[in-house]
């Protein structure tokens, strides 16, 4: 059987890192949005980091797609009618991984220098 779009699934867990951007808000400063979407973000239920070009957040494939979703739609919602997200996610299935142990795994390895 030839998979399809509707029969291949999504992967059980991954680690998005995603830098939400409103166009056309009026001015250069966007904190307000972030701090909204920070607050969407603390209610998800999932692990997160926010960090200044953005927000790390790991958890099921399809609920973290979701956050980042909602937050559009939370800004959206507010008359921002333009939002540009870049997004990085990464999954694997050979070991269960957080964005923690990722930097963990780092500064041991400079602890040794």
């Amino acid at each position: 059987m030839d998979p399809t779009p509707t029969t291949i699934p999504t992967p059980a867990h991954c680690v998005a890192d995603f830098c939400l951007i409103p166009i056309g808000t009026g001015s250069p400063s966007v904190s307000a949005q972030i701090a909204d979407v920070q607050r969407l973000i603390e209610t998800c239920g999932l692990k997160y980091v926010m960090h200044s070009a953005g927000t790390t957040i790991e958890g099921p494939w399809d609920r973290v797609h979701q956050v980042i979703g909602q937050a559009h739609t939370l800004l959206h919602q507010q008359g921002i009618v333009r939002i540009q997200s870049d997004i990085r996610v990464g999954s694997r299935t050979d070991k269960t991984q957080s964005f923690e142990d990722k930097v963990s795994k780092v500064r041991e390895l400079l602890a040794k220098d």
